[in-house]
């Protein structure tokens, strides 16, 4: 049976999301078992099978996946015959058309429209969430629509130690950022909270329904080995995914 947490958001009738948990698939080893990266070291055999297992779950949707590079570029998935591209968002306003992202302890974020008649996502690692991935999927969406967003679990702020550089980068966007930070042990380091980041980016383009991720230890990849994969944890590890999709 599919592993997946249904997100708890306002999200109006007809638009649905999901995003997988590592249970329920067939891979085997540090990819088990729901993996669905097709580039980790997967046998794609199983990869296939996964991914076959996700769309089942998905009602009659087709999830696109992206190659998603740590940028800001956003793409259209025009239709039930989108292919991959390179890009680290995606919108749509077709039916069954699942935006999908994957991750293993970036952050994914969810979207939609208070009419449903768009959706995206957005796959926000700390570049991309610095160079303004969450911004770049907003700007999907029509100025006077009413967006809200939903944060997926990602590497929680207990476990996400960076450098002195990565926090000096939030933190020359807007000075607030510096309270997402706290010091680690080792000078220079420090431990951040990627989806208190996230929020404030969202609550600064003016999106104040933000659902999901709070940075409890609920939401966290690296304390949670048996329900998430996590890159930062485990070196050679699987891929999650969370969509949005138009029923």
């Amino acid at each position: 049976m599919l592993g997946a947490l249904i997100p708890d958001w306002p999200a109006p009738p007809g638009v649905l999301a999901l995003c997988s948990t590592r249970e329920g698939g067939v891979s085997l080893g540090p990819y088990a078992s729901l993996n669905l990266g097709d580039h980790v070291g997967d046998v794609p055999a199983a990869v296939a099978e996964n991914r076959a297992r996700l769309q089942h779950g998905l009602q009659g949707a087709r999830p696109v996946f992206l190659n998603q590079v740590h940028a800001t570029g956003t793409i259209e998935l025009d239709g039930p015959d989108s292919h991959r591209a390179s890009a680290d968002a995606c919108f749509t306003t077709h039916p069954l058309v699942a935006c999908t992202i994957m991750v293993a302890d970036c952050l994914p974020v969810l979207f939609c429209n208070e009419a449903g008649t768009r959706v995206a996502a957005a796959h926000a690692g700390w570049r991309g969430l610095a160079a303004g991935v969450l911004e770049s999927a907003l700007s999907a969406f029509a100025a006077d629509d009413r967006v809200m967003a939903w944060l997926g679990p990602c590497i929680g702020p207990a476990a996400f130690e960076v450098g002195s550089e990565v926090k000096a980068v939030f933190e020359a966007h807007s000075g607030d950022a510096a309270s997402c930070f706290r010091p680690a042990a080792t000078e220079g380091k420090w431990f951040a909270d990627l989806s208190a980041l996230a929020r404030r980016r969202l609550q600064a383009a003016g999106i104040a329904s933000v659902h999901g991720n709070d940075g409890t230890p609920e939401w966290c990849t690296v304390g949670q080995p048996s329900r998430f994969f996590s890159h930062r944890r485990d070196g050679v590890s699987g891929r999650f995914a969370a969509c949005v999709w138009r029923a």
